[in-house]
């Protein structure tokens, strides 16, 4: 074949004139379905035409001139100035490390590589975290140590940027290029929108999700976990909220169940607001069908709860109460070199909170899940681990030591410990509609909102007892407001 010859021409090319690797830069690698046979790889093309992915289960392809697997592009899109390109590979083998370059008409990429995950239920390494705005070097840091830990992917919820304009995004592209090996090991992420991605849009372009609506789902092992990703920037209810109880309720037959989005719905500062919306619509459903573990951001704090439940009962606090048995953990808050803020509002339920520089090390097996929070900012000093070692802790890595210890231990209830045969049965059970009513009829308490309560009981008392003495008072038609 004419195209064949003239890569095979390239290749001799590049080994006798000693010409420069392809210009690509931003690469990274996602899904947008099984994530034991399928990958994405995405790219900036820097010059060049025609760009094609070159792929192969050995390494030294260009050495070897392995290169009858070559697949095109299959969705451009100039954006944030960069000329993005994406490859969605099919039917690819699980647990298999795959290496490939990308060629275009100037030239030949380094090679790099990635893992598939395995299709049995194998234990998993993933990191969890969120918020990389502003501060470029703690952002950095977080990235190298991130490389350096070898997850089989990165669970990131959203802050990517501050301004989400052009020099912000390729800046942090730059910087996601930290998370790749010396090896080429490249880290699948798995995204999800926060409040300074400013649409739908950025993610979907940038990322190539597999929904516009930036909620999307994937399922991973043979039922080892299910990992959902909101949008907490779009309506909590409606549309968002059928898909996901339609999701959660066929998904029965997982072990674990894991959420992320970005607005946690009890933020641990009171700088941040509540989110209402998302505990009134989203969390009875958590409780309902069983998620175990939800990752929140956006507050810049530290975070991890006990297992809790909704509930408005005698003991509960903002709306939740710690239910060891059936209850679901929360943890975040962001804090992947966004501005720190101070953690001073925990609940009866916070296991620990602090303020600094972190994301989350989670392993994940059909037995049990630890999750540790890691410290960022001493990266440079951390040992680094491969395939063979990745769930062992290397040296000089700075684990959190909070007063309730260092690691979060959950434990599979005895009807979720990988028997695919058993008629599997929801772990937990919440009479929804009641809760919901609850909420309905009585505003959750919060401790942002003591000052309005004193500011509507104490205003009309106050305007009571002047009116006498000011004549021209009516003329004002305070009382005249009408309800909304």
């Amino acid at each position: 074949m004419p195209g064949h010859k003239f890569l095979l021409a390239c290749i001799a090319i590049f080994f006798n004139t000693g010409i420069l690797f392809a210009k690509v830069d931003n690469l990274r690698c996602m899904w947008r379905g099984e994530p034991s046979t399928t990958m994405v790889i995405g790219w900036g093309q820097v010059n060049g035409s025609d760009p094609v992915l070159i792929l192969d289960t050995l390494s030294n392809i260009l050495k070897r001139n392995a290169v009858k697997n070559t697949y095109q592009v299959d969705f451009s899109t100039a954006y944030k100035s960069m000329k993005n390109r994406f490859v969605r590979l099919r039917d690819l083998k699980p647990n298999t490390i795959y290496y490939f370059l990308i060629k275009d008409s100037n030239s030949i990429s380094r090679e790099y590589s990635f893992k598939t995950l395995p299709s049995d239920n194998r234990k998993l390494s993933i990191i969890a975290g969120g918020d990389s705005r502003n501060h470029r070097k703690k952002r950095q840091l977080a990235n190298i140590l991130a490389s350096k830990l070898r997850p089989d992917f990165i669970m990131f919820g959203g802050d990517m940027t501050g301004a989400d304009n052009s020099r912000s995004w390729v800046r942090w592209m730059e910087d996601w290029q930290l998370t790749i090996g010396k090896d080429g090991r490249m880290i699948p992420i798995v995204v999800a929108r926060g409040n300074h991605e400013r649409s739908n849009t950025v993610l979907s372009r940038l990322f190539d999700l597999p929904s516009p609506d930036n909620y999307y789902q994937l399922n991973i092992g043979r039922n080892l976990l299910k990992i959902i990703t909101l949008n907490s920037m779009i309506s909590a209810s409606g549309n968002q909220k059928e898909w996901l109880e339609e999701t959660l309720n066929e998904s029965n037959d997982k072990i674990w169940k894991f959420v992320q989005y970005h607005h946690p719905m009890r933020p641990h500062t009171y700088k941040k607001s509540e989110k209402y919306s998302q505990q009134k619509h989203w969390a009875p459903l958590f409780y309902k069908y069983g998620v175990d573990l939800v990752v929140e951001c956006d507050a810049h704090v530290v975070k991890t709860t006990y297992p809790v439940k909704p509930s408005m009962e005698e003991g509960s606090d903002e709306g939740f109460i710690r239910d060891d048995e059936g209850g679901t953990v929360y943890i975040g808050e962001g804090c992947w070199g966004a501005p720190l803020r101070k953690n001073n509002d925990n609940k009866k339920w916070t296991r620990a909170s602090g303020s600094f520089n972190q994301f989350k090390w989670i392993f994940v097996d059909e037995k049990n899940i630890s999750i540790r929070t890691v410290k960022t900012d001493n990266a440079e000093e951390v040992g680094r681990l491969y395939d063979d070692n990745k769930f062992e802790i290397p040296s000089f890595l700075e684990i959190w030591e909070p007063e309730t210890g260092a690691v979060v231990e959950l434990e599979a209830k005895p009807d979720f410990m990988g028997s695919a045969d058993v008629e599997i049965v929801q772990k937990k059970h919440i009479e929804t509609p009641v809760v919901l009513a609850a909420m309905e009829k009585k505003e959750i308490p919060s401790k942002n909102k003591g000052w309005m309560i004193s500011v509507f009981f104490f205003l009309p008392l106050f305007l009571f007892m002047i009116y006498p003495f000011l004549p021209n008072f009516r003329e004002l038609k305070l009382f005249s407001i009408k309800e909304e």
